[in-house]
C-alpha cells in the first residue's frame, strides 16, 4: 500500500519567536515537516533549491528582501513553488500584490492553528487559500465594483439561494463563508461541529466544481448566490 507523502515546508520569517511558534504547531501535525528556516526573503531561493519544499511560508515584512519580492524571484526561477504569505495587513492592495506576484495563499498572523494547517494542505494540493477576513475584504470590494457596473447597465441582479445546486444547509454555510467566517465561526453560528462544517465545505466545492473556498465565494458572488452585508 502506498504511503501518503509528507508535506515539506520552508518557513521564512525574521521574528524568531513567531517562527518557533509556527514550527511547534506544524511539528504536532502528522505528515508535516519543517525542513528549513530562514530569517529573510533573500534566503528563499537558496532554501527552495536545496530542499524542494511543497510549501513555503513567507513573512511579508522582512528587512533585506520582503516576502512579495522574494516570492516574485522564487516564481521566476521555480514556477511550481507554492507560497503562502504571512502578514499583519488585511488591506486588499497588499493581498492582490502578493497574488499577482505568484503567491497561492495569504494568511493573517492572527490566524488560528486550524487555519494554518488547512491552508498548507490546500496549497500543497495546488489550490489557493485566503484568510477568511481577507476573503471578505476582497469580495466586498468586488461586490462594490459589480454594483457600479450593474447600475451602469441598468439593473442589479437579485440575491437568490442556489437550492437547485446546494442543500439549504450548504447555502447557509456558503453565505457565512462569504461573510469571512472561519470553519469554527461557521460551526458556532449554525450550532454544528467543525467536522460537519468541513464536510459541507467539501460538498460545496464538489458541487460548484471549484478547487477551494475562495473560488467558491467569488463564483457565488458573481452568480448572486450570496448577500454581501
Amino acid at each position: 500500500m502506498d504511503s501518503i507523502k509528507d508535506i515539506d515546508i520552508v518557513l521564512i520569517d525574521d521574528h524568531k519567536l513567531f517562527r518557533e511558534g509556527v514550527k511547534r504547531i506544524l511539528e504536532f501535525e502528522p505528515g508535516f515537516r519543517v525542513v528549513a528556516e530562514g530569517d529573510d526573503g533573500s534566503m528563499a531561493r537558496e532554501l527552495v533549491a536545496q530542499h524542494k519544499p511543497d510549501v513555503v511560508l513567507m513573512d511579508i515584512n522582512m528587512p533585506e528582501m520582503n516576502g512579495v519580492e522574494a516570492t516574485g524571484e522564487l516564481i521566476a526561477h521555480y514556477p511550481d513553488t507554492n507560497v503562502i504569505i504571512l502578514s499583519i495587513h488585511d488591506d486588499e492592495h497588499y493581498v492582490m500584490r502578493a497574488l499577482r506576484t505568484g503567491a497561492q495563499g495569504y494568511l493573517l498572523k492572527e490566524m488560528d492553528s486550524d487555519a494554518l494547517v488547512e491552508a498548507i494542505r490546500v496549497v500543497s494540493e495546488g489550490g489557493s487559500y485566503l484568510h477568511p477576513k481577507v476573503t471578505h475584504n476582497i469580495v466586498s470590494e468586488y461586490r462594490k465594483l459589480a454594483h457600479i457596473n450593474d447600475r451602469e447597465e441598468g439593473g442589479i441582479p437579485d440575491f437568490e439561494k442556489p437550492l437547485h445546486v446546494l442543500t439549504k444547509r450548504e447555502c447557509q454555510v456558503l453565505q457565512l463563508l462569504a461573510e469571512g467566517k472561519s470553519n469554527r465561526a461557521v460551526a458556532e453560528s449554525l450550532e454544528i461541529s467543525e467536522k460537519t462544517v468541513k464536510n459541507h465545505v467539501s460538498n460545496i466545492l464538489q458541487k460548484m466544481n471549484v478547487k477551494d473556498r475562495t473560488q467558491a465565494v467569488v463564483t457565488a458572488i458573481k452568480k448572486g448566490w450570496v448577500e454581501m452585508k
